[in-house]
């Protein structure tokens, strides 16, 4: 039944974090979260340097096709930076904004976006099966024991808190140093205690400290929100998807016609889950970095699209007044 199971009868045995067989190569406890969050890096900066050597402009011999960019993982990412940039950070932070915190943004949803993706890989239930077939002569005791020393990865990085935990520090220090650059200390600490005009009214004194405790705890919340949406999702669908798993393994004692009626029906919806997880996993690397964005926007003035509009009201102004000037001539 373990064998068959992976990780025994429960389902979250499948999502857990746990110790990696590098665990006694280092003397010490590494987690496979660690292992994985390593190797999602190294994918991350490979898939990248790969895609800017595929989308770089070609020699002129080329021709046309100079401009065309080759393989289709390179034009996978030119087509998500291309919409990521235009259709949703621009319209929300401005294009010098944007511009400024594109490189940030970009690694934090393609490094989400591998550990996620790294997540649907069952390698770490294959190894155990592997392990448990491989080891016949052994106890049930001495298998579950022994398995942490096959583990060298799996599992989803993502599904462990302390990892996403890290991640929205990130987003938490690019969210503060935006509001000391563009603000100053002295206007950040006027933006906790809600506001120059506030501050500098003596009647409005006693508002000040409820306001700056609320800002203080919508400092710490909104990077907490990230981590724990984040791994509520990532726990969630593959607790689903191990429970599917299981139904034919639980069913074994009600015949083999039970048992392969249940395991189609459950492998059927396994399957369904799995491009759900696949749609997930693209969704929460986006709102990740989209939100990450929309606080970091927050701290910033936002006078560029207000100057960009008056600047169009100045320009349309004058061309209605040079048309209704005396004497101005008017063609048909």
């Amino acid at each position: 039944m373990h064998t068959v199971l992976a990780s025994g009868s429960n389902p979250l045995g499948h999502v857990l974090d746990k110790s990696s067989a590098f665990s006694g190569v280092f003397g010490h406890e590494v987690k496979l979260s660690v292992v994985s969050v390593i190797v999602g890096g190294v994918i991350v900066l490979a898939w990248m340097l790969f895609a800017a050597s595929r989308i770089r402009t070609g020699p002129e011999s080329a021709g046309h096709d100079r401009w065309v960019t080759k393989g289709r993982l390179a034009q996978l990412v030119e087509v998500l930076v291309d919409g990521l940039y235009t259709q949703m950070l621009e319209p929300v932070m401005g294009a010098r904004l944007a511009r400024a915190w594109l490189p940030f943004l970009l690694s934090l949803f393609f490094f989400v976006l591998v550990l996620n993706l790294m997540g649907l890989v069952p390698l770490m239930d294959i190894q155990e099966i592997a392990h448990g077939l491989g080891g016949k002569g052994e106890t049930e005791e001495g298998k579950e024991a022994a398995k942490g020393a096959l583990l060298w990865i799996g599992g989803t990085a993502t599904a462990c808190l302390s990892v996403n935990i890290a991640l929205a520090a990130w987003a938490f220090l690019a969210i503060q140093w935006q509001s000391v650059r563009e603000l100053g200390v002295k206007g950040t600490l006027e933006h906790l205690c809600g506001g120059a005009e506030l501050v500098r009214n003596p009647g409005l004194w006693f508002v000040v400290p409820i306001i700056l405790v609320v800002e203080v705890l919508g400092m710490v919340i909104k990077p907490a929100a990230l981590a724990i949406r984040l791994f509520a999702n990532m726990v969630g669908g593959h607790t689903l998807m191990a429970t599917l798993m299981m139904f034919g393994a639980m069913a074994a004692s009600l015949g083999v016609a039970a048992v392969g009626g249940i395991s189609l029906l459950a492998g059927g919806f396994a399957v369904i889950i799995t491009f759900l997880e696949l749609f997930v996993a693209f969704l929460q690397a986006f709102v990740f970095m989209f939100l990450t964005a929309v606080f970091i926007s927050q701290m910033a003035h936002h006078d560029e699209h207000h100057d960009e509009e008056h600047g169009h009201g100045e320009h349309h102004g004058s061309e209605s007044a040079a048309a209704h000037a005396p004497g101005a001539v008017h063609g048909h």
